[in-house]
């Protein structure tokens, strides 16, 4: 983790371009990046990922493809063609559609694994068959890097579990953020900034917190000096702050 860029990506959960673009304009680049997800996309298009560069911001396309090798290779060139900085492919695809999306994406553009979806408590894993949740996230992730991918999406309270894996530009990226004093929403294994960046976190994405908040600047100003704090190992308690 180097403040030489950002390390927090804001989440544009939002249901129009209008919004998404309205949020953005009180961001500044030099601080963030921005993330498009599900909701955003089907609504807007692939136009709002074009109009967010043009406003200086690196975009992470939060897409979480999972098909056959054929079509999510397919759809990862589409991606690529798009330039976005980040990208991601679902890992409980495999080996053969992992290895299909890292040949269809050219270095430049990271591409990332999502391993087990923050939202999942230890119940909705064993309910889905994957048994033990750090276990299971350890397996994927070292599935994708054997695959040559740039990194994994997971839960900041597994990001330890993986630190010996990162290292040659395999980076974790970690969801489920929460600074102090913010609610949980519908996330379950989240995680403070501090502690996230202390687990071997090397970007957080954040939505919620940042994008709710009356000041939403302001808000993610308070996410970067905490940040920039832990790096510097300043106020190292319990907290993180």
């Amino acid at each position: 983790m180097s403040f030489k860029e950002p390390v927090v990506i804001v989440a544009l959960d939002y249901a129009s371009a209008e919004e998404a673009l309205a949020l953005a304009s009180t961001l500044s680049p030099r601080d963030c990046r921005l993330k498009v997800g599900l909701e955003l996309f089907v609504a807007a298009g692939p136009r709002i990922v074009d109009a967010l560069q043009n406003l200086g911001f690196d975009v992470f396309l939060d897409l979480k493809f999972h098909d056959i090798p054929n079509t999510v290779a397919r759809a990862c060139s589409r991606a690529y063609d798009a330039g976005v900085w980040m990208m991601n492919v679902h890992a409980l695809g495999g080996p053969r559609m992992l290895a299909a999306a890292r040949a269809a994406v050219p270095p430049g553009t990271r591409l990332i694994g999502v391993t087990v979806l923050t939202s999942h408590d230890a119940a909705e894993i064993v309910a889905l068959g994957l048994g033990e949740g750090g276990a299971r996230v350890r397996a994927l992730a070292g599935m994708c890097r054997e695959a040559g991918l740039d990194g994994v999406v997971c839960s900041p309270r597994e990001a330890a579990l993986l630190a010996d894996l990162r290292g040659d530009g395999f980076v974790l990226v970690t969801p489920g953020i929460r600074p102090a004093g913010t609610p949980a929403d519908d996330q379950r294994r989240t995680a403070s900034v501090a502690e996230a960046l202390r687990a071997g976190a090397d970007y957080l994405v954040i939505g919620r917190p940042i994008t709710k908040d009356p000041d939403p600047a302001a808000a993610l100003a308070r996410c970067v000096a905490e940040a920039r704090a832990q790096e510097l190992g300043i106020g190292t308690d319990e907290d993180g702050r």
